[in-house]
């Protein structure tokens, strides 16, 4: 393909993945590395590959398509439905190091449901991003209550941070667990209870 093939918009995206790998390359030299040694000639294209289709692929999810409804199957369904030990990968916004832990999330259906594998679609759009756990819940709880509508949403996040067990203090083993209750689970003490020992109790595997 020659220059007059390429249009303005893909020449900046190449240029800017020319700048970013550049980037990277600085890095690796501040860091104290040889960018030109031999296992690390590739490094640029794999990080940039990492971010963008991975870790924070999250960005160009649209979280409100993923939760599509159904009112078929929901007559009567007035219980809670909960899914629990939900996988989280995500990076913390300010030192870019990995965030890892679990989700446990429920619902109660007013007249609709959604697929179960979409709660855990949403949970993952909202990890892959640059995040703080606080509002990581946060915005998983209220993407549900947006779209689905339900009754309530109890949103419970348990996450290590290596921002924390790698530098810093480079204490090892700790959990931060941050909660989201909308409606029934903030309004009544006995739904959120159960919630809670839904949770906290019985086998974590099937």
């Amino acid at each position: 393909m020659s220059l007059d093939d390429v249009t303005p918009e893909e020449w900046a995206q190449t240029q800017f993945r020319q700048t970013t790998k550049d980037s990277v390359r600085n890095l690796l030299r501040f860091a104290g590395e040889n960018p030109g040694r031999g296992g690390l000639l590739e490094t640029p294209d794999r990080v940039l590959k990492a971010w963008r289709d991975y870790w924070c692929s999250g960005y160009r999810v649209d979280v409100g398509a993923l939760l599509k409804t159904f009112e078929d199957g929901a007559e009567g369904i007035d219980e809670m439905v909960v899914v629990k030990d939900i996988p989280v990968y995500s990076h913390c916004e300010h030192h870019l190091a990995a965030i890892f832990g679990r989700a446990h999330v429920a619902y109660i259906p007013d007249g609709r449901i959604v697929g179960l594998s979409k709660i855990n679609r949403v949970v993952d759009a909202f990890a892959r991003r640059l995040q703080v756990q606080e509002r990581l819940t946060r915005q998983i709880a209220d993407a549900i209550t947006e779209h689905l509508q339900p009754a309530g949403v109890a949103v419970m996040l348990e996450c290590r941070h290596l921002c924390m067990e790698s530098r810093g203090v480079c204490q090892q083993g700790h959990s931060t667990i941050t909660s989201a209750m909308r409606g029934a689970f903030r309004s009544e003490q006995d739904t959120r209870n159960e919630f809670l020992s839904i949770v906290n109790g019985g086998s974590r595997h099937v």
